[in-house]
């Protein structure tokens, strides 16, 4: 017989009571288990990357670079190896108070070309590609200002700005990484130690300077507005859902700044276009171009034919004098000038120019308080100085008189500051220059080499020679006809002509300053100014920054002369007498047998010796240290005129026989008296 299976064992039921017991003490487990969970969410957050940025009180910057690929040609020399790169820099705010517009410097080393760069722009407006070997300062935008932890709750996207960097770098061989030289706060106030470099990773906290003397602090949550040698202001009067109006006021407060036929561009960031103006216009009248923007998909029922314009770097001038009461146009203050800014110490009413923009909106800035300024913003003009402007800060909004004529005031919905500052021109790259002469040397040091730059002729001249002496009246002549006078006085001299000839200085406008005397008591100078275009200067001026002997001055003649206080202390400046305003241009000759004749100036400056009794004219002391016309700084000679004109060249035959044979007399008149 088989046995049988054996019977499975029955299952044991439970009475109900014990499994009511069981689900609530599930329920109960689970409900601990959350809150302990909980519990460790808190714990265990996410930690920061750098142990160091939880000590930080201060602002936290970091930079890491993250990777990099080979950019064609590919090369064996690792030196002249492209890469293009990517990197990540960080800006934290670990402070209580808020870090109002923030700037990062980056020791770029590498020959870095930044292409783009996300959560920040430049700090003086340099376009992408922007070459940055040297060095490069970011500030934030659209997030100029990071607040503190504390009234944000530890947010993050307002407390951090994170910016991702694309470009390309040379020079490093692989395994190696391609870092910065340093990172640091460039903010007023702050102090950065070395920053620590761990493989990738570089890192420092910048705290605040307890020996920086603040200026008074400001009643408002914005920044004070900047001093500089020009400055714009960008005031947004009226605010609605998709666009708001703008007024634009540019104000010039060097005496050595001035600006001719001004022209003003900036980069929209946000979509932006301009539906009118008044006071000025753009170059580019596009309306109906306007329909193939991104802004046509969004306002797609609206009439562009009438839009000023829709480009990203709209370029902006000022209207005529004849358009200045222009109902449509023009009938604002300090507009319509023809683009001409002078310093305020010749006119104030002429220093300022005004302009007003009607800006539509894009998607998501579709509301009354989403107002972003344009960013990136340059001024150049006819003969200028080269203004460096940076990026626009946040300031208090700029009062306005009512328009009812009661003594209250309105003021602007939001206000922004644009600073400029003048730069010293790059060599070569000057817009004038100046030649020096004396009465104790027959030749002229020229203007230099091209010293405006070299242009196209350097196939047939030599842009590394210097200049060659020159007789005094060749200066009354245009370059291209110097070459004869140049031989000739080359041969007087027995000075070598080098060949091929050295360039000429491509200077539209030039400046002799000959030292006509020097007695016991004094010494005057005569300042000739040259206009070689066909460009006529209204309302010129010119300055010369002397040395030692600026005390000694005591007038100028034919001109009309100030002296300045600081910052530019030892300067004259010069202005036209009334009926003088107009430095004509270029004209022709009488015949064409004759050159062309420049427009020209001049006027002779005293000085005394009271003060400085040793001064040495030959050795410098007679000549200026920094020369400006219409606020462009011109390009002083290498060296100056010798006081030893006589032996600048070498004795001829004829000089050579003549001392033999005195040198004879003398001897037999000598042997016959003995």
């Amino acid at each position: 017989m088989t046995k049988a299976a054996p019977m499975p064992p029955r299952r044991r039921r439970w009475p109900a009571y014990l499994l009511a017991a069981a689900v609530v003490l599930a329920v109960v487990t689970a409900a601990r288990a959350q809150d302990y969970n909980n519990g460790d969410d808190e714990e265990e957050k996410p930690k920061p990357q750098l142990k160091a940025q939880e000590a930080c009180n201060g602002a936290f910057l970091s930079y890491t670079f993250i990777e990099r690929t080979k950019e064609f040609p590919h090369l064996k020399n690792a030196t002249a190896q492209a890469y293009a790169f990517k990197a990540q820099a960080t800006v934290l705010n670990t402070m209580t108070t808020d870090l109002k517009a923030w700037q990062m410097f980056v020791g770029f080393q590498q020959q870095e070309i930044l292409v783009s760069v996300s959560g920040a722009v430049l700090l003086d407006g340099t376009d992408f590609p922007a070459n940055v070997s040297g060095g490069v300062t970011f500030a934030g935008y659209p997030m100029a200002d990071l607040l503190n932890s504390i009234d944000t709750a530890g947010d993050l996207t307002q407390i951090q700005v994170q910016m991702d960097i694309t470009g390309t770098q040379f020079g490093v061989k692989p395994p190696g990484k391609p870092m910065p030289k340093t990172i640091k706060l460039t903010n007023p106030g702050y102090r950065c130690p070395a920053p620590t470099h761990k493989d990738s990773v570089m890192y420092v906290c910048c705290v605040k300077d307890p020996k920086f003397k603040a200026k008074k602090a400001n009643s408002t949550r914005y920044l004070p507005r900047q001093k500089a040698d020009l400055t714009m202001a960008y005031d947004v009067l009226t605010s609605y859902g998709n666009k708001y109006v703008a007024q634009v006021t540019i104000d010039n407060w060097s005496p050595m700044s001035r600006l001719d036929n001004w022209n003003l561009t900036w980069e929209w960031k946000r979509g932006e276009f301009i539906e009118k103006m008044r006071g000025a216009y753009t170059l580019l009248k596009e309306g109906p171009a306007c329909v193939y923007s991104p802004a046509a998909s969004y306002y797609k029922d609206f009439d562009f034919t009438p839009v000023y314009n829709c480009e990203k770097r709209p370029v902006i001038v000022d209207l005529p004098p004849d358009r200045e009461k222009d109902n449509d146009v023009g009938n604002l203050p300090f507009c319509c000038k023809n683009g001409t800014l002078l310093p305020p110490i010749m006119d104030e009413s002429k220093s300022r120019a005004i302009f007003q923009l009607t800006v539509f909106k894009m998607p998501p800035d579709l509301n009354r308080t989403a107002l972003y300024p344009p960013s990136n913003w340059k001024i150049t003009g006819k003969l200028n100085p080269h203004y460096v402007c940076r990026q626009p800060i946040r300031v208090s909004p700029m009062e306005f008189p009512d328009g009812s004529g009661l003594m209250s005031t309105t003021p602007a919905v939001a206000s922004w500051q644009v600073a400029c500052h003048m730069t010293r021109p790059k060599k070569r790259a000057s817009k004038c220059c100046v030649s020096f002469s004396a009465y104790y040397n027959d030749s002229t040091v020229p203007c230099n080499t091209c010293a405006c730059g070299c242009g196209n002729d350097t196939a047939t001249c030599d842009a590394d020679a210097h200049p060659i002496l020159l007789p005094s009246e060749a200066m009354l002549v245009p370059f291209d006809n110097r070459t004869a006078k140049a031989r000739a006085w080359a041969k007087i001299k027995h000075w070598r002509v080098p060949n091929p000839m050295p360039c000429g200085d491509n200077c539209g406008v030039s400046i002799n300053w000959h030292v006509m005397n020097n007695y016991k008591s004094g010494w005057s100078v005569r300042m000739t100014i040259f206009n070689w275009q066909d460009y006529t200067f209204k309302n010129w001026f010119a300055a010369v920054k002397m040395g030692q002997h600026y005390g000694g001055y005591e007038n100028v003649y034919s001109f009309n002369g100030t002296r300045l206080d600081a910052p530019f202390n030892n300067t004259i400046f010069m202005q036209a007498l009334p009926g003088l305003e107009f430095l004509e241009p270029i004209t022709d000759g009488r015949t064409s047998a004759y050159p062309r004749l420049p427009g020209k100036q001049q006027s002779v400056i005293s000085f005394k010796k009271k003060d400085v009794p040793n001064i040495n004219i030959p050795k410098g002391g007679g000549f200026p240290k920094r020369v400006y016309f219409d606020g462009e700084e011109c390009a002083l000679p290498h060296k100056l005129p010798s006081s030893a004109r006589r032996r600048a060249g070498a004795p001829s035959l004829l000089q050579a026989v003549t001392g033999v044979v005195l040198v004879v007399i003398v001897a037999l008149v000598d042997s016959s008296c003995l």
